[in-house]
């Protein structure tokens, strides 16, 4: 008795689980449909802040599907929540790392743009003339 009340309980998680993967499969769908929608939205939209707000709306539902890639694909769903933060607290630092390091370099290519400007135009600046005998070494 004991051996089929097993097999039920194994039955009925194998199906559960096909209704997991069917339920994350059109979820996923779903969110990269959406996606792709305001992505082609994107292209038609002149005004800046409706730009600016649909780039933010994609950016969540990517967060969205971040989120449920990393919960059923490296199975931390259903981990203690410890073992969650330890993974996914990095994962944030690293996203700031990348934007630092992006930021930094716009910064110094603005930087260095802006002293070639500079010295360029006082390259084209006549040099001043030095007068003999008012040069003196110390």
């Amino acid at each position: 008795m004991d051996h089929t009340l097993e097999s039920l309980a194994a039955e009925q998680h194998a199906g559960g689980g096909k209704k997991e993967i069917w339920r994350v499969t059109i979820i996923l769908s779903v969110f990269t449909i959406i996606e792709l929608a305001l992505g082609f939205l994107l292209m038609s939209v002149v005004n800046d802040l409706a730009r600016h707000f649909i780039k933010g709306v994609i950016i969540i539902f990517m967060l969205a599907k971040a989120f449920y890639i990393v919960g059923y694909f490296m199975h931390l769903k259903h981990e203690i929540r410890n073992l969650i933060m330890t993974i996914v607290v990095p994962l944030f630092l690293f996203v700031w790392f990348i934007i630092a390091f992006l930021s930094d370099g716009n910064s110094f290519k603005n930087n260095k743009n802006e002293w070639d400007r500079n010295h360029k135009e006082r390259s084209k600046e006549p040099m001043p003339k030095h007068e003999e005998g008012t040069h003196t070494l110390e």
